[in-house]
């Protein structure tokens, strides 16, 4: 019996001691990391979508963007600090070197900021890909997007004495000097310099939590301890294709060959190659799109309708009417409509950047397909790379190639009258038009006698006596 008590006791013991491990090993904080370290895009905004669905379903403790870039599109920029700032688990941002431009925006719009002692953060002006400024209603647009990002962190408490202020944690001003060199900080930044701060400027100034020389030392500094777990987010091969295809300038190329390969197509009889670019760079436009549930099907339809209407124009119609007005609007909102991430008929959740980037690059892509047109269209037949695409040959009398009206196939059955005498050859007339012509049996028939057009065949013809 007392060896069955100390059994007992011995189980009970190895299962409390036991399920203190298994709680040990729970109670680890548990980090999620993604890796932002090239120019802000589609990819990017990939990776930071899917990560943040990857942490949220496994409940994580915090999600740490590990930064080095030097900026990229608004667009996407945007939709990262939308998604961020939406999320409920706690953000963090490692500044590994450069958070410059769209880098920034990203930043700002995390919960903690840590940066590299060496690193920078700011240079947020919009511009262009020559990297010249653009006009001041895309800096007043960023200007604003800055500024709510900062906003969005609220206020401190500040108690003096009996005073009780409330500061932002991230000064909205500070965020909009980061785009724009006219506005002015004292102590903190002159009017006609656009605003980027070192490590130690960020941290006076509220725009960094810490410094930190690796992601692990951010987590230590955060927690207090080293227990803890992290993970990594993995892109996938398909994540990479997705994102160069949703690039919207390769978008812009891919319209260009749509619109290209159709009309080259509709000017050459049977199916070549011009249709199958065409289908091709269809597929590649639509597929990411429908894949990540921007593209519909009703949208995709759209398209297909507006192809249809504008072929059935063209073959069925004559002039230019209902028919092809009606496909090239269906085509251009089908391509627009797919770009943006309505779903059904429900326009609420889209903004308007999203609607005017959609458009911009359709419209690219359209101009760009209606250059080559025009350039190939001069080109075809000419010296160099489509110079086989003509037929360059001159068909020339003096080498044999002599066309013979056909009017004279009409006048099979006709009768008239020998001009000449016929030995077999000669010249009749008929219907007050003169013919060489052949007696069809060889003999010679007399000139005044009348005579029927037999048949015609390889430019002559063949008559009989009546």
């Amino acid at each position: 019996m007392k060896k069955i008590l100390i059994l007992i006791a011995l189980i009970v013991i190895s299962a409390f001691f036991a399920d203190n491990i298994y709680s040990n090993n729970q109670a680890k904080p548990h980090f999620f990391s993604i890796d932002l370290k090239k120019n802000v895009g589609s990819t990017t905004w990939i990776y930071i979508q899917k990560g943040f669905e990857e942490a949220e379903a496994k409940g994580v403790d915090g999600v740490i963007i590990e930064m080095n870039t030097y900026g990229g599109e608004v667009s996407y920029a945007d939709s990262i600090r939308t998604r961020i700032l939406n999320s409920d688990i706690p953000s963090y941002v490692f500044i590994d070197n450069n958070a410059a431009s769209a880098g920034a925006l990203i930043s700002i719009a995390c919960d903690k900021i840590y940066m590299r002692k060496s690193a920078t953060i700011g240079a947020a002006s919009v511009v262009d890909q020559t990297g010249q400024k653009l006009p001041d209603k895309y800096q007043s647009y960023m200007r604003a997007t800055m500024r709510a990002t900062a906003q969005a962190h609220g206020k401190d408490t500040v108690v003096r004495g009996n005073d009780t202020t409330y500061v932002w944690k991230r000064d909205p001003l500070i965020a909009e000097a980061m785009v724009d060199e006219r506005t002015s900080i004292p102590h903190v930044v002159d009017s006609g310099k656009v605003l980027t701060f070192t490590t130690d400027e960020a941290i006076k100034w509220g725009y960094c939590d810490g410094v930190a020389e690796s992601i692990h030392e951010l987590i230590e500094n955060e927690i207090g301890t080293k227990e803890y777990t992290l993970e990594k987010y993995k892109p996938t091969t398909m994540d990479n294709v997705k994102g160069f295809l949703m690039n919207p300038i390769f978008q812009s190329i891919l319209i260009m060959l749509i619109i290209g390969g159709i009309y080259f197509e509709l000017q050459t009889p049977g199916i070549g190659f011009a249709l199958v670019v065409a289908v091709i760079a269809a597929l590649l436009y639509f597929s990411p799109l429908y894949i990540e549930g921007l593209a519909a099907n009703w949208e995709i339809l759209l398209f297909v309708v507006g192809i249809a209407l504008i072929i059935l124009e063209i073959f069925a119609f004559p002039g230019f009417g209902i028919a092809g007005i009606s496909g090239i609007g269906l085509v251009i909102f089908g391509l627009i409509l797919s770009l943006i991430d309505n779903v059904k008929f429900n326009f609420e959740p889209v903004d308007t950047k999203a609607v005017g980037v959609a458009i911009m690059t359709v419209i690219g892509g359209l101009v760009m397909g209606f250059g080559v047109i025009l350039y190939l269209s001069n080109k075809i037949g000419t010296k160099g790379l489509f110079s086989r695409l003509a037929l360059h040959a001159k068909l020339d009398n003096k080498e044999g190639y002599i066309g013979v009206p056909m009017e004279t196939v009409k006048i099979v059955g006709e009768t008239g009258v020998a001009s000449t005498v016929l030995r077999p050859s000669g010249k009749v007339k008929i219907n007050d038009k003169i013919y060489d012509a052949v007696s069809v049996d060889g003999s010679f028939i007399e000139r005044g006698t009348e005579v029927r057009v037999v048949r015609y065949e390889t430019g002559q013809v063949y008559v009989e006596t009546i």
